[in-house]
């Protein structure tokens, strides 16, 4: 797949951020899997080097690349930590939405703290009562002279415990054409956090509770028009979530079959390799093809995002293969390991526990195969990533 999609420079990407996940990011995995609470150091670490910032244009300071590279730097960091992975995943809604609705004040702004590291930003659409339906949310924003008063929750926002601003999707009318979305910087007053609660998996990273209190924010941090709310949350799950989750559950698979491997050919029964066993070797030969399929599905379906053409369909399957696969084969890593993958002296199990984590967000496998059900069908609305190319073929180049 390298071969088919990748170039020199992604290849050197590749080893630069192996290089450092195995330097810096491996040896604090024991850690923050026995304190279970947001590696904040470690996270700003990973921001200190730039790859926030892959696609950040480099008049402000960015990487300038896409999303291909963008999911060989996700991957990476997950194959070691799927926690470290899920945190640049999460930052990166934050860095979409400013790029492609943020006015050049904003992003100049904003721009060049996130590709320095200076800035972790999140996206915060979901509420406690309204799950995965955008429209039903009830958290407000209401026009006060030149700001807005913001009142509601926000959960399961990545990135919660650590990011510095905020994007928040609030409703200040009725329908789909009464959201509006806001910068939301972290010290605002009136806004606060949530108590971190103990999750499954992805040791290390937040994704907890906004709260919003009469939180003033002034005009100057809408992001867009008013109105425009629902593409902001939209083109960030479907156009950046699928992706960026694809390429964790990714890099997640690689690990799971290298360590899979690892034991199998360590551990000795009858004499022999557990390796040898046919059924052993089999199993692992299915996980490689799933691995080998999900690669290509990722590969593919960011390769056309960046080559600007309309691709919501291979999305939604990149997302749906990589969760699927993933856990199929950590489950199959789980029977080859027996009561061995069970102990924490092994990381099967983490990984196990981390996979699970990616199958809800930017919606479940079920959510893909209704939208794929509607692209075969001929009743789909419309394509975001046509949408988004559309956007940015209008947007000038910056100057200076």
């Amino acid at each position: 797949m390298d071969r088919c999609f990748t170039d020199r420079r992604h290849q050197e990407l590749r080893a630069r951020v192996r290089h450092f996940a195995e330097q810096e990011v491996r040896p604090r995995i024991a850690g923050m899997e026995a304190e279970r609470t947001t590696a904040h150091e470690l996270s700003r670490l990973i921001a200190r080097q730039g790859w926030i910032g892959v696609t950040v244009p480099r008049a402000y300071g960015g990487m300038g690349e896409g999303h291909l590279a963008k999911t060989v730097i996700i991957e990476e960091l997950s194959r070691v930590s799927g926690a470290m992975g899920a945190m640049v995943q999460a930052s990166q809604l934050g860095v979409a939405k400013i790029i492609h609705f943020g006015d050049e004040e904003q992003k100049k702004h904003w721009l060049p703290a996130v590709a320095s590291g200076d800035c972790l930003p999140t996206i915060a659409v979901t509420e406690p009562e309204s799950g995965g339906h955008v429209l039903g949310m009830n958290g407000s924003a209401v026009r006060d002279g030149d700001d807005y008063l913001l009142n509601g929750r926000k959960v399961y926002v990545g990135n919660s415990h650590v990011g510095d601003l905020h994007g928040v999707v609030m409703r200040t009318g009725p329908g789909s054409g009464g959201l509006t979305a806001f910068l939301v910087e972290s010290d605002r007053p009136g806004f606060s956090l949530g108590p971190q609660q103990p999750a499954m998996g992805l040791h290390g990273f937040s994704f907890g509770e906004l709260r919003f209190d009469n939180c003033r924010v002034p005009a100057a941090n809408r992001l867009g028009r008013e109105g425009e709310g629902l593409a902001v949350a939209y083109s960030s799950s479907v156009l950046y979530g699928r992706a960026n989750l694809t390429a964790v559950s990714l890099g997640i698979h690689q690990a799971i079959l290298e360590e899979t491997v690892r034991f199998a050919t360590e551990r000795r029964r009858y004499d022999a390799p557990l390796a040898q066993l046919g059924s052993v070797k089999m199993k692992i030969g299915q996980m490689n093809s799933r691995l080998m399929t999900a690669r290509l599905a990722a590969y593919h379906a960011v390769h056309l995002l960046d080559e600007g053409e309309p691709c919501d369909a291979e999305l939604m399957n990149a997302k749906l293969v990589n969760v699927e696969y993933a856990l199929d084969s950590a489950r199959d890593a789980m029977e080859i390991h027996a009561a061995s993958g069970l102990f924490t002296d092994r990381p099967v199990e983490r990984y196990l526990r981390d996979a699970h984590h990616i199958f809800a967000p930017a919606g479940t496998s079920d959510v893909q195969r209704l939208r794929l059900g509607e692209v075969a069908l001929g009743t789909a609305k419309g394509e975001w990533s046509r949408k988004l190319t559309d956007v940015v073929r209008r947007e000038p180049e910056p100057v200076g």
